[in-house]
C-alpha cells in the first residue's frame, strides 16, 4: 500500500528533494473479486452545501486576495466576495424569484467575478449551469431549454448571441451583464448594481432549503451518441472531490498570515476541470486565483512573468505551448512547485520539453477524470515521477476494469474502466435511458475509456473507447456534428471522425454522402456548420463519398473510414 505522510508547507516545498516520506508497502489494493481500492485512507465528507463549504475558514484569510484578473488587475478579497455573493443571492431570490433548485446559467470567460456569480446563485438556492462564451445561438438555445434556465450571466460580447438564442427557444429570461467598461446594452441588468446593493434584505436567504444531496452544478457533457447531456453534480459530489485533494493529494501549501499560494486559472471555468478543481477547491483553501479571460500567447506570457505561480493545472495544448514558445523562459518557473495535466493524454516528448524549462524538484503528473466524476478520479501524489500513467484512485474511490462480458479482469489487463465513489454524478438530467447505459448496478460509472491497472493500483489509459474528438482538450462529439450536417438540405448521410492535427491534437473531418442529383461545394457545408457551432467544434475538412460504412445494426464504422481515407 502506498503511504504518504501528512506534511507542512516546508516539507511540501521540498517534497521532491526527498524530505517527503514516500514508500510502497506490500499490502495489495486488489480485492479477491478484482476490484481496486484506493491505496489511501478514506476522507470524511462534510454534510454541507458548496455555498457553506467554501466559507468554513473565511476567518483565517478574510483580507487576502481571492480573485485577480491578470489583464486588468481587477481584484477582490475573500471577505469582499463573501459579502457580494450574499447580496447577489438575496437579489436573485427577491427580485428575480430564483427558487430552490432553479437553474441559473453563467456564460462568462475567466473573470474575477465568476465565483461571485457561482456562490451567489447557490446562496439563492439555485443550481449553476455553465456555458462556453464561444457558443453559437443554437447551442445556447439548446442548453437553456434543456436546463430550464431562469436567468443568465453574460459579458457584453455575447449579449446579442444570447438574445438570439432566447428568440429561438421562445423564452424571456433576465440577462445580467457583467460590464465595467461602458453602458449596459438594452434589455440587460447590471451585475455591479446587484452585488453592491446596500438595501437588500439578507434575511430572505433564510428561506433557502438546500442539502448536500441536492444538485449544485449542471454542466453539459458530450456523450458518444446524441446531443450533450446535463451532468447532475450534487453538493456532496463537489465537496467529496475537494476533500479528496486535501490530504495525500494536496499540491497546495496551507494559507497562513505569511504565505499564500498563487494559482493561474487559465483553464475555462465553464468546464468542470476549471470550475471544480482550479476555482472552487482552491478558493475553499484560501489560494490567490489569478484569472486569464482567454488564452492568448502575449497575455499568458505576461501573467507568467508577473506572478510567482506555485501551482499550474494545465491541458495538453498549454503544456505544448509552454515547452515550445521562445518567450516562455525558465525564470518564470522559479517558484513553481506542482504541475498537473489532464483532459487528454500527453506524449512524453511534450512533457520532456516542458520539464526542461522548470526546476528539477517540480512535481509533474498526468491526472484523469471526467465531468461525471466531479471531475478528478486519479492522480499521482507528490514524490512520484511516472509520467505515462495517470496515478492512483483518490481516497473513497474504487475501480474496476471489465471485459466485453462485464467480467472484472485482473492486474495489467486492458478493459473498460469503471469508477465508484462519492464524487460520481447523481446522473444525467431527465435522461433515464442514458443513465441506464452509463451505470452498472446503479453505482459503477462506465467511463468509456480503455485502461489497465497495475498490481499497485496505478492506472494507465490504454486507448479511447469513446469516439469523442479532442480539439485542444475540448470534447467534440461526432454525433452532434453529424446532426448539424444533416440539417443541410443537400446531405443524405454523414460520418465525422477525428484526424491528427499538429496544433490542436485532433480536428473534425466529415465524410458526406449527398442526396441524389444534388451538387454542393465543401465550402458551403463548412460555412453552414460553422454558423451553428462553437469555433473549436467546426469541421475542418470534408470528403464526399458514395456510402458510409456501417455494421449490421447501423452503427458507423469510423475505424474503417480512418483506415481507408485518412
Amino acid at each position: 500500500m502506498l503511504k504518504i505522510t501528512n506534511f507542512t508547507n516546508k516539507t511540501l516545498k521540498h517534497a521532491t528533494k526527498g524530505v517527503l516520506c514516500v514508500s510502497l508497502k506490500k499490502k495489495h489494493v486488489w480485492t479477491s473479486d478484482n476490484i481496486v481500492k484506493s491505496p489511501f485512507q478514506d476522507v470524511v465528507i462534510p454534510n454541507v452545501t458548496v455555498a457553506e463549504y467554501v466559507w468554513r475558514n473565511l476567518d483565517k484569510w478574510p483580507t487576502k486576495t481571492a480573485m485577480i484578473c491578470s489583464v486588468t488587475n481587477r481584484q477582490y478579497t475573500y471577505e469582499e466576495i463573501y459579502k457580494q455573493s450574499q447580496v447577489l443571492g438575496a437579489n436573485l431570490r427577491k427580485k428575480f424569484k430564483i427558487d430552490n433548485g432553479d437553474a441559473v446559467a453563467i456564460m462568462l470567460p475567466n473573470l474575477p467575478e465568476y465565483l461571485t456569480a457561482v456562490i451567489g446563485i447557490l446562496n439563492a438556492g439555485g443550481l449553476v449551469t455553465t456555458l462556453n462564451p464561444n457558443y453559437s445561438a443554437h447551442e445556447v438555445q439548446r442548453q437553456v431549454s434543456m436546463s430550464d434556465t431562469k436567468l443568465i450571466f453574460v459579458t457584453p460580447e455575447v449579449v446579442s448571441t444570447v438574445k438570439k438564442a432566447l428568440v429561438l427557444c421562445k423564452r424571456d429570461i433576465p440577462i445580467v451583464e457583467v460590464n465595467f467598461n461602458g453602458d449596459l446594452q438594452e434589455g440587460t441588468i447590471s451585475f455591479k448594481e446587484l452585488v453592491e446593493d446596500k438595501y437588500v434584505d439578507l434575511n430572505i436567504l433564510k428561506e433557502v432549503k438546500r442539502s448536500a444531496e441536492d444538485v449544485a452544478f449542471l454542466p453539459y457533457s458530450s456523450g458518444t451518441t446524441g446531443l450533450p447531456k446535463g451532468v447532475e453534480l450534487t453538493n456532496r459530489n463537489i465537496i467529496a472531490n475537494a476533500e479528496q485533494q486535501n490530504k495525500d493529494f494536496r499540491f497546495y501549501a496551507y494559507t497562513t498570515d505569511s504565505h499564500q499560494d498563487n494559482l493561474l486559472v487559465c483553464l475555462p471555468m465553464f468546464h468542470s476541470y476549471g470550475l471544480s478543481i482550479l476555482a472552487v477547491h482552491k478558493f475553499s483553501v484560501g489560494l490567490k486565483l489569478v484569472t486569464l479571460p482567454k488564452f492568448h500567447p502575449e497575455t499568458f506570457v505576461r501573467a507568467l512573468s508577473k506572478y510567482n505561480f506555485n501551482l499550474l493545472y494545465l491541458a495538453p495544448p498549454i503544456v505544448i505551448f509552454l515547452g515550445t514558445h521562445p518567450q516562455v523562459v525558465s525564470k518564470y518557473f522559479e517558484h513553481l512547485r506542482c504541475v498537473a495535466c489532464g483532459a487528454a493524454p500527453l506524449p512524453m516528448a511534450d512533457i520532456e520539453r516542458f520539464l526542461s524549462k522548470v526546476p528539477d524538484n517540480v512535481h509533474f503528473s498526468q491526472a484523469y477524470g471526467l465531468t461525471e466524476t466531479g471531475p478528478l478520479a486519479t492522480a499521482y501524489p507528490i514524490g512520484h515521477k511516472n509520467y505515462k500513467k495517470v496515478g492512483f484512485a483518490l481516497p473513497n474511490i474504487e475501480l474496476r476494469v471489465i471485459d466485453g462480458n462485464f467480467n472484472n479482469v485482473g492486474p495489467n489487463k486492458v478493459g473498460e474502466l469503471l469508477i465508484k465513489g462519492p464524487n460520481v454524478m447523481k446522473g444525467y438530467k431527465e435522461n433515464p435511458e442514458a443513465n441506464k447505459q452509463v451505470f452498472v448496478d446503479d453505482v459503477w460509472l462506465k467511463t468509456g475509456d480503455l485502461a489497465e491497472i497495475d498490481e499497485f493500483g496505478a492506472v494507465t489509459i490504454a486507448d479511447r473507447l469513446k469516439e469523442l474528438i479532442k480539439v485542444n482538450a475540448f470534447q467534440v462529439p461526432p454525433a452532434e456534428l453529424e446532426c448539424v450536417c444533416k440539417e443541410h438540405p443537400a446531405v443524405y448521410d454523414v460520418a465525422v471522425v477525428g484526424i491528427p492535427d499538429a496544433k490542436s491534437g485532433q480536428r473534425p473531418k466529415a465524410f458526406i454522402v449527398l442526396k441524389e442529383n444534388i451538387k454542393v461545394s465543401d465550402i458551403e457545408i463548412l460555412e453552414f456548420v460553422a454558423e451553428r457551432v462553437a469555433p473549436y467544434k467546426r469541421i475542418k475538412e470534408i470528403s464526399f463519398i458514395e456510402a458510409i460504412p456501417k455494421n449490421p445494426s447501423g452503427k458507423i464504422l469510423r475505424r474503417v473510414l480512418l483506415e481507408k481515407y485518412c
